[in-house]
């Protein structure tokens, strides 16, 4: 499925309200930050994802560039798995270029299902 622009978190009030009223999960190699709008609000479409790697948690700019590159692939593969409508920061460590991209994905999948609760039967 194609990473759409809307699907982007931009301004830096999106990324402050995803930290600021989100729910944090460590997944080592990376942090995933989960906003879901109060159910009253127009959500919108599609989830919306924003990535974060900084110079003194993954390095020089080839090392940030390229971890964020595999996120929003990770994310790209896997927003299925996000409800419509929700805000995901997924923040960066030196770890994400270290582990495979299975592994990674995996890592991804399992946030997925400990942030979003299955929807029931």
């Amino acid at each position: 499925m194609r990473f759409r622009p809307e699907q982007h978190l931009r301004r830096p009030g999106e990324f402050r309200t995803v930290r600021e009223q989100g729910r944090r999960l460590d997944c080592g190699a990376f942090t995933v930050w989960f906003f879901r709008p109060e159910p009253g609000s127009a959500p919108a479409p599609l989830p919306r994802v924003g990535v974060v790697a900084s110079i003194a948690q993954v390095g020089g700019a080839v090392q940030r560039n390229r971890a964020k590159r595999r996120l929003r692939a990770v994310f790209r593969s896997h927003q299925a798995l996000v409800p419509a409508g929700s805000d995901l920061l997924l923040v960066a460590r030196a770890a994400v270029n270290r582990l495979t991209y299975p592994a990674l994905e995996q890592k991804f999948t399992d946030a997925c299902r400990k942030l979003v609760p299955p929807a029931p039967v």
